[in-house]
């Protein structure tokens, strides 16, 4: 698999985030609504595509827990299957809604859906109290004392293929985080002066997000590569690589989907090469000699 480039994820591949912004998700939506969704349903949601901003996925969790109360009766499972179908994202979140209780019913939901207060709350959480003055600018309002569940994040990448990844390749960052979080993570696992900010792509550096292809297509022109690998960790990071092909045939574009996110194991591996996934790796450590 040869390669000019190796664009790399954040969450799920660099750092392990099940602690942190899956739990935030789950608590944001109990701590607004009394009521939430298990942490195991996010990677349902992730599957169903279009939920690369983990607020758009808080507040469609909201969304289904809110619907439940307007006589909404499906599963999780069904109702990210209709997400899914109808093309992923909030607005198919709200469509499946929609169908399932009427457009009374659904105005009574999304009156009650507090995209603003979802958002503050799940900061609050993952911040915590101190980062979130310093970078949301405000001071906190919740009932308790958080540390903020972004110390809870384990790093993934190894000093040793890191260090075998910068040798090799031009390296780039392309993820959903904003970027002053991206920073926080980088810093964690070493990349933060190894890559420039040119080479990176945050939440707060284009609108469409993932699996749009710009952000992939610009990097690849940026570094002026034949051939491109992202490595990521949901199905929208390797419909990403799959749709670049599609947008720039002038370059090579390949999707490698690790297995230390949400998917795991067989089923992971049989859902990232459904999609077009030219590799699937056990953690970010094995890609070096993937690419090798």
């Amino acid at each position: 698999m040869n390669a000019d480039a190796v664009v790399l994820d954040v969450d799920g591949v660099l750092v392990d985030v099940a602690d942190s912004y899956r739990r935030a998700i789950v608590e944001s939506v109990e701590a607004v609504y009394d009521r939430t969704i298990r942490k195991a349903d996010i990677q349902r949601f992730k599957d169903a595509g279009g939920f690369n901003n983990d607020w758009e996925l808080t507040d469609a969790a909201a969304l289904y827990v809110l619907a439940t109360e307007e006589g909404y009766s499906d599963s999780v499972q069904a109702f990210t299957d209709g997400i899914a179908a109808n093309g992923g994202g909030l607005e198919a979140a709200q469509s499946v809604v929609r169908d399932g209780i009427g457009a009374r019913a659904t105005q009574r939901v999304t009156g009650r859906l507090d995209h603003e207060r979802l958002r503050d709350v799940f900061q609050q959480l993952y911040l915590g109290d101190e980062l979130y003055r310093g970078l949301e600018g405000g001071e906190p309002d919740l009932d308790r004392e958080t540390p903020g569940f972004i110390h809870d994040e384990p790093v993934l990448l190894e000093p040793e293929a890191r260090d075998r990844l910068l040798a090799a390749w031009d390296v780039g960052v392309l993820t959903g985080r904003p970027a002053a979080e991206a920073e926080i993570a980088l810093e964690r696992v070493g990349l933060d002066d190894a890559v420039p900010l040119e080479h990176r792509f945050t939440m707060d550096d284009w609108e469409e997000g993932k699996p749009h292809p710009r952000a992939l297509t610009t990097l690849a022109e940026r570094f002026d590569a034949d051939s491109v690998v992202f490595v990521g960790d949901t199905l929208d990071d390797v419909r990403t690589a799959v749709n670049a092909s599609d947008a720039d045939p002038s370059r090579e574009y390949r999707g490698i989907g690790v297995l230390t996110g949400g998917l795991t194991g067989g089923e992971g591996r049989r859902k990232y090469e459904d999609e077009g996934a030219a590799a699937v790796a056990e953690s970010i450590n094995a890609v070096p000699d993937l690419l090798e």
